[in-house]
């Protein structure tokens, strides 16, 4: 299978800071994939250079689909970088995603509002289409992000701490949405997330990223409790529980 996100001896970083150097992970259709370490190790980084806002240092990033084709990313950012105070409604805010097919000083077209209403419809939000962006529920507005997102018809979908702040019934909610675009929309999902729980049940392979540390593999080979332990220099175990994987920090017994 080939790759359709390649880094090869990647060095990134900004200017002469070297933030990460060389990596090497391949991404591939279908994947879904986790990117998890501390703040500041450079798991934004990794994605600008995937979105191809930031160009390597050293080394190679290679984006592409099958023959060549591109890659069309679908981007949900953190919901604490969107400015809820402009007075969007749900349905601009989605539209906003059709602007790079609309084109430049150009209205939507018919195709344009269906692609949005097919957006809504997907995450459960249609009935809230007119309501104002900024007096959602945190579980909502992470809805509307990600309805906006599939608004661009992507062959990836890229989130940014999609469950960060939320309460217990929004997270599950957020989190079975995900699951449910990558297996019955089949798309390639890569995942942010500094919870290593949402990680460690429910993406399949997982770049743990640490300023001396990077290692990428199927999840329950990196996320042991030895790597863990090493990464955030204390004490972490990881328990399975009725199938699922708990991640517990401070433990006394040996790592896993």
């Amino acid at each position: 299978m080939n790759p359709i996100i390649e880094l090869t001896d990647a060095t990134l970083g900004y200017g002469r800071k070297v933030v990460l150097k060389d990596i090497s992970f391949a991404i591939y259709t279908g994947d879904y994939f986790g990117l998890v370490g501390p703040n500041g190790a450079g798991k934004t980084t990794i994605l600008r250079a995937i979105l191809g806002m930031l160009r390597p240092i050293g080394g190679k990033v290679h984006i592409g689909g099958p023959e060549g084709r591109p890659v069309r990313f679908g981007y949900v950012p953190q919901r604490d970088t969107i400015d809820y105070i402009m007075p969007y409604s749900i349905m601009e805010v989605v539209m906003m995603g059709r602007y790079r097919q609309i084109g430049l000083f150009r209205s939507p077209g018919d195709k344009d509002r269906e692609v949005v209403r097919r957006s809504l419809v997907h995450v459960a939000i249609d009935n809230l289409r007119d309501r104002p962006f900024k007096d959602l529920s945190g579980g909502q507005k992470q809805r509307v992000l990600i309805a906006r997102a599939l608004a661009t018809e992507p062959d990836v979908l890229i989130l940014d701490e999609p469950t960060n702040g939320m309460d217990l019934s929004s997270r599950i909610s957020t989190l079975e949405l995900i699951n449910t675009l990558h297996r019955d929309d089949r798309l390639t999902v890569i995942m942010v997330s500094h919870l290593l729980d949402d990680l460690a049940n429910h993406v399949k392979r997982i770049a743990v990223v640490e300023k001396d540390f990077f290692e990428v593999g199927h999840v329950d080979e990196v996320l042991t409790g030895k790597n863990l332990s090493a990464l955030y220099q204390m004490p972490v175990e990881v328990e399975h529980i009725r199938g699922n994987k708990i991640i517990l920090a401070g433990g006394n017994r040996g790592n896993n």
